[in-house]
């Protein structure tokens, strides 16, 4: 039997995809608690996302929402890791309150955060041992938030995927209109 990389490539992404999601789960969790959540988005719902991506640019004014949303369409699946808010109870002060009963609701705890960066690192570390183009966008990870991908979560991050002889992620041009 010959197969042809070109044959199988999507296959092969979409199971290192599926790597990435259990580095991001092993990833070391603050107090040793686990709020994250973790999902790919593939197909259809890589469009629904750049358009909700197009959608946050016309109200916000940010350009960078265009570029990555069109840039997103060439990724074979993303990756979204969030977090649930869960206050972690050692009154550390990193959210920039003495105690996290001064802390208000709607600040997360700063460990939740922290969390939510490991577990990228820790996906995008899994994709470099596999020789996969990433980049990790807080402007889709903000658009599938809102399009509540991932429940609940907040401070959701996004890392689209390829293997293609260049990485589509990088050297981007930004857009002006």
């Amino acid at each position: 039997m010959i197969q042809n990389e070109r044959e199988i490539r999507h296959a092969h992404v979409l199971q290192a995809v599926r790597q990435m999601m259990t580095a991001a789960r092993t990833a070391p969790k603050g107090k040793g608690i686990d709020i994250i959540e973790v999902a790919m988005v593939t197909d259809e719902d890589i469009n629904r996302l750049s358009e909700k991506m197009v959608s946050i640019s016309e109200e916000t004014g940010l350009k960078f929402f265009l570029r990555d949303a069109e840039n997103i369409l060439q990724a074979e699946a993303l990756l979204i890791i969030g977090t649930r808010q869960q206050v972690q109870g050692l009154n550390c002060g990193h959210c920039g309150f003495p105690t996290c009963e001064r802390k208000p609701l709607a600040v997360p705890c700063a460990l939740n955060t922290v969390d939510v960066g490991i577990a990228v690192g820790s996906a995008c570390a899994t994709a470099a041992d596999l020789r996969l183009d990433t980049r990790v966008m807080f402007s889709a990870g903000l658009a599938a938030q809102q399009l509540g991908m991932l429940g609940d979560c907040s401070c959701v991050m996004a890392i689209p995927v390829s293997a293609s002889s260049k990485n589509p992620f990088f050297d981007r041009k930004p857009k002006t209109a």
